[in-house]
């Protein structure tokens, strides 16, 4: 009795695993599983100590400072980036957390940004990077080069796509809102003024080119960069080697 139930069952069941399996396959073939082909590679990248002491003067690199918008293809050295972004918003009273440049209220409102191009660092790979000063280090936040689409946001100025690197300024301004109300737009406004300044300072230090940009996109940017929706561009800063 049992070999007869055997023989009936057996290949019911081969039946109902060979039509599960052409179902599954068919499945797998039509719906494949979901994977994100465009993931973003992130990763963080510590910065050289930056050098306090320098051999250019307050005075002569204000003398010195000009808007400059022509740029060899010689790429920026680690070095020189860790030297500008600690210049925009680096740590300087780290038992407070004060920064480089004046903030109303110690809030802090700005974020920056390094656009990458490709060979535009030394070592580094092209990408948009966001610059964490409590660590001086940048993360990697958009992998691959954005300086054409840059320049396009920014009304197609030529000096935004020769640049080996641009840096932009963005501000949360519900930082310091929250606090001043809406008086606080100015203050936010005037701590990106105090941070594009100290930026001017130091590439004219290392003897780097730079001009501070306004006319943009400010949804084209932000989209560039992809920056989260609550932080709002300020600047577009190229910079690189002058030409002679």
């Amino acid at each position: 009795m049992r070999s007869i139930r055997t023989r009936i069952l057996l290949p019911i069941i081969i039946l109902i695993i060979a039509a599960t399996s052409v179902i599954l396959g068919t499945t797998y073939l039509t719906s494949p599983p979901q994977t994100q082909v465009n993931e973003t590679v992130k990763g963080e990248v510590a910065l050289p100590k930056p050098i306090t002491a320098g051999t250019v003067s307050v005075e002569e690199a204000l003398e010195r400072r000009a808007s400059i918008r022509n740029y060899t293809d010689q790429p920026i050295t680690m070095q020189q980036v860790s030297q500008l972004l600690w210049a925009a918003q680096g740590i300087t009273r780290p038992s407070w957390g004060g920064r480089t440049a004046p903030s109303a209220g110690g809030t802090y409102p700005l974020e920056v940004y390094l656009v990458v191009a490709k060979n535009g660092v030394e070592g580094l790979t092209a990408g948009v990077y966001q610059y964490i000063p409590q660590r001086h280090e940048i993360t990697l936040t958009v992998l691959g080069d954005r300086v054409s689409n840059l320049s396009a946001a920014a009304l197609n100025q030529s000096w935004v796509a020769d640049a080996r690197i641009n840096i932009v300024i963005a501000a949360v301004y519900e930082r310091t809102t929250d606090r001043y109300g809406e008086r606080g737009v100015q203050y936010v406004h005037m701590e990106a003024g105090h941070a594009a300044q100290n930026l001017y300072l130091e590439a004219t230090a290392l003897n780097l080119g730079m001009v501070s940009i306004g006319a943009f996109n400010d949804e084209q940017v932000q989209k560039v960069c992809e920056l989260p929706k609550e932080q709002k561009p300020l600047y577009v800063i190229p910079i690189g080697h002058p030409r002679s």
